[in-house]
């Protein structure tokens, strides 16, 4: 089942109560400043053909945040990827490149293998 298919993140399908009703989950997350930021890099290759990615975990904030700085960090490698759910997806094995601009931007990280 598709995560956009469910209608609640914490896994409710169905209630036998008939005055249930699913509750919005407002995110009003704020974006952390780049020296409170805990991020993960770290090498993938699950569930992609075999293709290596790099992934950043560990972003606090809003999602308009998260993808700014993913189109920054794709940029600077020159490659693809992606940005949801709280991580960025950068296409090959750019650890070296994420790590360099990271840490020149003020972001506080551990870099994973």
């Amino acid at each position: 089942m598709s995560k956009k298919i469910k209608p609640d993140s914490r896994g409710f399908v169905f209630s036998t109560d008939p005055n249930f009703k699913f509750e919005e989950e407002q995110d009003n997350t704020a974006t952390l400043p780049a020296a409170q930021q805990k991020l993960k890099i770290r090498l993938d290759t699950k569930h992609r053909a075999g293709k290596a990615v790099t992934l950043v975990e560990g972003f606090v904030g809003t999602d308009d945040d998260l993808q700014e700085l993913g189109k920054k960090l794709k940029s600077f490698c020159g490659t693809g990827g992606s940005a949801k759910d709280g991580e960025i997806i950068v296409q090959g094995d750019q650890r070296d490149k994420v790590l360099q601009w990271l840490q020149r931007n003020g972001y506080k990280l551990s870099k994973k293998i």
